[in-house]
């Protein structure tokens, strides 16, 4: 059985990252790319890099081809243009990233470290009504919620073995 954190591992062997200062430059250029925020729409809306398209992971492979509800027709005729895909943390989008490849995607990369460091790096992000989120605002909203039911259970060390009649 294989952890989220092994499967997005083998992932990264064939997918590409982006730290966000290089993203920030090729912005900048005639040929910026594509960004393709697979977040879920909430958290899309309370932030989002400027110009990045919304397609939420749990819809991304019927987003990338024809003859679906949820096919998204600018996103299927990419397959040969740079697509930056953009999750929080930089994990869900080494996933998606490594899916649009097996899907033909020839120039797909992950945001390294996501919209999470894009903040750090303090790099601007916009609600839904375009406006400027505050960084430390947006860095609140970034934190980790784990709860400790979601936390791995405590390994305990197994009682000796008491043998009898010894």
């Amino acid at each position: 059985m294989k952890s989220y954190q092994n499967l997005v591992a083998d992932c990264l062997k064939t997918v590409e990252e982006i730290y966000p200062w290089d993203l920030q430059e090729s912005l900048e250029t005639e040929q910026s790319p594509m960004l393709l925020d697979i977040r879920e729409p909430d958290e899309f809306e309370a932030f989002h890099i400027k110009k990045a398209m919304n397609v939420p992971r749990g819809i991304l492979e019927a987003a990338c081809d024809y003859g679906y509800d949820e096919t998204v027709p600018d996103l299927v005729m990419a397959r040969e243009n740079d697509i930056i895909v953009i999750c929080r943390s930089g994990n869900r989008s080494i996933l998606a990233a490594h899916t649009m490849q097996l899907m033909g995607y020839q120039s797909v990369k992950s945001l390294k470290t996501g919209v999470k460091g894009w903040n750090d790096y303090e790099l601007p992000l916009l609600d839904i009504h375009k406006q400027i989120v505050d960084i430390d605002e947006a860095d609140t909203m970034l934190l980790s919620n784990v709860k400790p039911e979601q936390m791995p259970p405590k390994k305990t060390k197994p009682m000796p073995k008491v043998v009898v009649g010894a």
